[in-house]
């Protein structure tokens, strides 16, 4: 298993499985089991994907030795602030079925994040997690929760994917020695990904799926990757990407796919802001 050294000295997996938009308590567990059996040792999840408890189920059930697994979960935006961040994170502890976390997030950069951060850098310095990090971060944000706090993020995990490369936050947090992570490497299909005419003849080069050519791009760039699946299939192919390593000229004909634009949601646009600080999860 391949894996990446953060800031503060732990390793973490380079690709690992991710559960969000699997809400369904058994689909999610089998899934989860699955992922395990071939190969996955990163899980990630959080509070508002509402999985926790099947994700817990899952590592109980594989029989995997807690030492090489390494599990992530998220604060949610309704639990920000420092008492209810350490209510919440000892709510997700029990549902996981674990006594140390090895990455706690910050799932959004509103609501009270700096009571947070106070309160996971006390979880962290009293050996409940082994490494904290953000998600949905943009430099300037990043930046002012550096100065103002003791602890650097590990991670920040952010929208990328080829037609959203974030260029910008790429170079910030290789200078801030913080490990970017993707989210959505497939971009869930938008923009017609797995029929691109670049990357399917890249795929075809290297006899490998759009998919897998997809994650062998953004781990060769040291980016750490969490796809998801629900098909057994599918997630055994994903895994299966460390026999070919990417040419220089194929790397640079997936960056010219870069729109710089996000597919999803503008982080920085006041509206999505009032609309995920609106949203309440039933955690």
């Amino acid at each position: 298993m391949q894996s990446v050294t953060l800031n503060n000295g732990v390793k973490m997996p380079i690709i690992g499985f991710g559960v969000y938009q699997v809400p369904d308590p058994q689909q999610c567990e089998n899934t989860v089991y699955e992922a395990l059996r071939a190969g996955y040792r990163l899980i990630d999840t959080a509070a508002g994907y509402m999985n926790e408890e099947a994700v817990g189920r899952a590592i109980q059930r594989s029989g995997v030795s807690r030492e090489e697994l390494f599990i992530t979960t998220k604060l949610w935006i309704q639990d920000a602030g420092y008492e209810s961040t350490k209510k919440a994170f000892a709510k997700s502890l029990k549902k996981l079925q674990l006594e140390q976390l090895d990455m706690y997030l910050i799932h959004m950069p509103f609501g009270d994040y700096y009571g947070a951060w106070r309160a996971m850098e006390e979880l962290y310095r009293d050996g409940y997690i082994r490494a904290i990090g953000v998600s949905n971060f943009l430099p300037d944000r990043l930046m002012d929760l550096i100065v103002h706090n003791e602890i650097v993020p590990a991670i920040n995990q952010i929208e990328t994917h080829p037609f959203q490369q974030q260029i910008i936050s790429r170079a910030f947090l290789k200078e801030q020695g913080i490990q970017h992570q993707s989210w959505s490497p497939f971009a869930e299909g938008r923009n017609h990904l797995f029929t691109n005419a670049t990357l399917t003849s890249i795929a075809e080069k290297y006899n490998k799926s759009v998919a897998q050519i997809v994650l062998r791009w953004l781990t060769q760039q040291n980016i750490v990757v969490i796809p998801k699946s629900v098909r057994k299939e599918r997630l055994v192919e994903n895994f299966d990407i460390f026999d070919v390593t990417l040419s220089s000229e194929d790397m640079k004909a997936i960056a010219t796919l870069d729109t710089g634009e996000s597919l999803f949601m503008k982080i920085d646009d006041p509206e999505v802001a009032k609309m995920l600080g609106h949203m309440k999860v039933d955690i």
